[in-house]
């Protein structure tokens, strides 16, 4: 790994409530300090991530090519970090059919992917305040205390063989995760439910341990 982790931002802009463009200035004032931070909507650079450490995964329609899935697998199995963050758990949407319809939705999650994140997104309420609780010690959640924050909770499925680091606190919800970590191979997952709204992404918190994740996923665990 090099001295100053290279990050990968993939997005897209089919979906105006995830547009990687409308977010390229909160992630790039994210990870900037911490990072050589490249944006893109091309798929096709996953082919090839040899230059990166981490990828950030802010993708809603989840389609990958054969090529594009092998290498993500292939990087992981290698060391690399991957970050999903907010949509980039949702495996369920993608692009619509018909161009007047918001998006389809497919009848089960993208599977590897599911393996590889350890959870998926369900649904969600209404954008909302609510409470998130530090539930665990850990590199990501570090300098970070329980916090508030204005987003939309996203409601999850996830794998008893992740760690959670943080959840939830909402008065009409369970505790869902809103932060967990797991190895994949060689490599290190982090899922961050949080993410959809500009007051999210400009939280201190939020950015800490964002910033935190990306230090922790780009260490080599080998």
């Amino acid at each position: 790994m090099s001295p100053t982790p290279t990050v990968l931002v993939i997005g897209e802009n089919s979906f105006p409530f995830h547009s990687l463009d409308a977010r390229r200035e909160a992630f790039e004032e994210i990870f900037a300090p911490v990072a050589d931070v490249e944006l893109t909507t091309d798929r096709e650079r996953l082919t090839d991530l040899s230059s990166v450490d981490v990828v950030v995964d802010y993708l809603t329609d989840s389609t990958l090519s054969e090529p594009q899935l092998a290498s993500l697998e292939a990087f992981l199995d290698g060391g690399g970090g991957y970050l999903p963050v907010h949509c980039g758990a949702d495996l369920m949407s993608v692009a619509p059919a018909n161009p007047e319809d918001v998006l389809d939705t497919r009848e089960e999650p993208f599977p590897e992917l599911r393996t590889i994140i350890g959870g998926h997104f369900l649904t969600h309420p209404k954008e909302t305040e609510f409470g998130v609780t530090v539930t665990a010690d850990h590199p990501v959640t570090d300098g970070v205390d329980d916090f508030r924050v204005f987003d939309e909770p996203y409601q999850v499925a996830w794998d008893d063989d992740v760690t959670v680091l943080a959840t939830m606190d909402h008065p009409d919800l369970e505790s869902y995760p809103v932060l967990w970590v797991k190895q994949y191979g060689a490599g290190r997952v982090c899922y961050c439910s949080l993410g959809h709204t500009d007051d999210a992404l400009g939280h201190e918190s939020v950015q800490r341990l964002l910033r935190n994740a990306v230090d922790w996923l780009s260490t080599s665990t080998n």
